[in-house]
């Protein structure tokens, strides 16, 4: 525990330094995606803290969404589905699927040499691609291309298909430990080249909307970028302001 907590400031508060501590095991890899954090009382006597300040530390990692309370089941890891949140941008409605998530097929995997622009955003050369297409009612809706640190994954190209899913992030974090904390997302708009429109079931040219998304670990370091292109025909954006 030493090494995660060597840096942390000792002139803060109790309680945010134990947030801190606790943010660092995290990202250490201390605890897997479906267990338990230590119980309030446990932290409080390991830490010669009072169950208060333990109680206002934890609440304050699950405001930030790093950690979930689960109601007589204990504190844990907040498996993140930032996955679902690019399809706001889209109109889904198909009442008779009941299809809430599209489904994913891959295309391909590979280990590469990173284009220069993922390149200075992920910090390696060295990084594996990802390429699937999203479908919803059985029509596709989503051609992305995602890279990813071959460092941070080593072994990601080579896994069966039935062990990817359609949700990438719970895979980093269940067979690799990365735990995905957040991401920025990039809306823009452009044109159909011959791949897309072939993946999408447009013409060449047509308009797409295009989302570019970072996603980061608990530090703040890179581990995803990705981009997503659909038809701009489907594009939606609501915003509600006050």
């Amino acid at each position: 525990m030493a090494e995660t907590t060597s840096n942390i400031d000792a002139r803060l508060p109790a309680y945010l330094r134990l947030r801190d501590e606790l943010a660092a095991r995290v990202a250490a890899g201390e605890w897997r995606a479906d267990e338990a954090l230590p119980s309030d009382n446990r932290l409080a006597r390991e830490g010669n803290l009072s169950v208060g300040t333990v109680r206002k530390a934890v609440q304050m990692l699950v405001d930030e969404g790093l950690l979930e309370r689960r109601q007589g089941s204990g504190t844990y890891l907040r498996k993140p589905a930032f996955n679902a949140t690019l399809f706001r941008f889209f109109q889904m409605r198909d009442a008779g699927s009941g299809q809430s998530i599209p489904t994913s097929r891959l295309i391909s995997r590979k280990q590469m040499t990173a284009p220069s622009g993922v390149a200075e955003v992920l910090g390696t050369n060295d990084v594996i691609r990802i390429e699937r297409l999203r479908d919803f009612a059985d029509r596709p809706f989503l051609s992305e291309e995602i890279y990813i640190p071959t460092n941070l994954f080593s072994g990601f190209e080579a896994m069966p298909d039935k062990e990817v899913g359609p949700l990438l992030y719970p895979v980093y974090l269940e067979h690799f430990g990365v735990f995905v904390a957040s991401a920025d997302d990039e809306v823009s708009f452009g044109t159909a080249d011959e791949t897309t429109a072939k993946r999408l079931g447009i013409g060449p040219g047509e308009a797409i909307a295009v989302i570019e998304r970072t996603a980061y670990c608990i530090s703040g370091t890179p581990v995803e970028w990705r981009i997503a292109r659909g038809p701009a025909n489907r594009f939606r954006y609501r915003s509600r302001i006050g």
